[in-house]
């Protein structure tokens, strides 16, 4: 009998100009797959894919202009990509450190939309796009236990009060982003959980600290830069920061595994105030009410 051609793979890829988000784009040409790129820059996009082209000459890509600090694009972007064939692969990459108190023209922290109400927006968009079909969804996150003493204040997701950032000034950005990167596994786990049943799988990762991301680098003052250029040594490389991505995307190995994150292919615990049902809820009805969504999924 004649064997079935297996389905290629459409994936598509936030933060994909640079850093790990390029790597992962580069990871998934080379195993066949067809992938979005998503920048917001349309140079920026067009240098990464000659890029990646350069390094995978059979690379399938295509780009998608979006600023996903704004919601605005956020939801033109979902509209855009629902005209499309329907993603197999999902990777929210794209993050920010950026000063506590910058806001968009939208009003809200430029921190907290672009790394957490973005993929929010986002993939909560894409679950009717993809339907009834088999996809996987992944979340960049950050060290759980790095971040296991920046709980996130509900209270106060844009950071507007200050309460509990510490007392050095050029620091803070680096807690709110920290804040940002829990809600990440809080999203996951609310996510999977409201998914459980469908073909949709949710998994957060992260990735590493790797050199190269220039991650919010040169909005970085004082002791926050000095730390950044410090580790910056002993970093991972950025196919060292791809490799779990990717591996969840496309492994048979967790073909049907949900709400669970990961370092290093392994399967790690996030801190208790990440995985607090009520909380899981309280930030999942308060995110609604900021992109304008309904509670339920």
């Amino acid at each position: 009998m004649r064997q079935q051609n297996p389905v290629r793979q459409r994936a598509v890829v936030t933060g994909a100009t640079s850093g790990i988000g390029e790597a992962i784009v580069r990871r998934l040409a080379e195993g066949g797959a067809t992938v979005v790129m998503v920048g917001r820059s349309e140079e920026r996009l067009d240098q990464a894919r000659q890029r990646v082209h350069a390094a995978v000459p059979h690379a399938d890509l295509t780009t998608e202009r979006a600023d996903l600090s704004l919601l605005s694009d956020v939801r033109a972007l979902a509209k855009r990509l629902d005209e499309q064939e329907p993603p197999t692969i999902v990777i929210s990459n794209a993050a920010v450190i950026a000063p506590v108190a910058e806001v968009t023209s939208e009003g809200l922290q430029r921190i907290l939309v672009t790394n957490h109400l973005a993929p929010y927006l986002l993939l909560r968009s894409l679950v009717a796009t993809v339907g009834e079909r088999p996809a996987r969804f992944v979340v960049v996150g950050a060290s759980p236990s790095v971040l296991t003493r920046a709980p996130v204040d509900l209270d106060d997701l844009s950071c507007t009060t200050g309460r509990g950032l510490g007392p050095i000034p050029s620091f803070r950005p680096f807690v709110s982003y920290g804040r940002t990167k829990n809600m990440n596994a809080m999203f996951v786990y609310a996510l999977a959980e409201r998914l459980a049943g469908t073909r949709i799988t949710v998994n957060g990762v992260h990735p590493g600290i790797i050199k190269g991301t220039r991650l919010g680098l040169d909005a970085q003052r004082g002791t926050l830069r000095l730390m950044t250029l410090a580790v910056r040594p002993f970093s991972g490389s950025l196919e060292a920061g791809a490799d779990t991505p990717v591996w969840l995307a496309t492994s048979p190995e967790v073909e049907d595994v949900s709400g669970r994150f990961f370092v290093k292919r392994a399967q790690v615990a996030t801190a208790p105030h990440t995985t607090d049902p009520a909380r899981l809820d309280r930030l999942w009805e308060e995110s609604a009410h900021l992109t304008g969504l309904p509670t339920g999924l």
